[in-house]
């Protein structure tokens, strides 16, 4: 059975980091796509980051997320810098069962994690 776990969100001031974590357990996505989703209170679930054979970010992101992944660990990260009021949602991790490409769509993702919340005090 294909798990991930989120981890290492929290409550950070404005201007701060955060670092998130996705450990993947009953298979080995060493080669698949991950990628990042975030809800916001009474908003749809929106892309964040991806990564496969390429790195993808949402607009409001770039310059200030990296993602990144572990292959030996399993595990996928979202580095968070400069963290602003209005990046605050529920933080949510995705794989793809196959493929190359780390693509925006939430429906190109078979996995998903349970969320871990991250609240940007201003």
């Amino acid at each position: 059975q294909v798990q991930l776990v989120e981890s290492g969100g929290g409550l950070v001031q404005a201007g701060g980091s955060l670092r998130l974590s996705c450990a993947a357990s009953g298979r080995t996505f060493s080669s698949a796509p991950m990628g990042w989703f975030r809800q916001a209170p009474g908003k749809e679930r929106e892309f964040v980051a991806a990564i496969g054979v390429n790195t993808n970010y949402a607009d409001s992101v770039k310059g200030r997320f990296t993602i990144s992944r572990d292959n030996a660990k399993n595990t996928v990260y979202l580095q968070m810098n400069s963290l602003k009021p209005e990046d605050t949602a529920v933080y949510y991790c995705a794989a793809r069962r196959s493929g190359s490409f780390g693509s925006s769509r939430g429906d190109a993702y078979d996995y998903w994690g349970q969320g871990t919340q991250v609240t940007v005090s201003s």
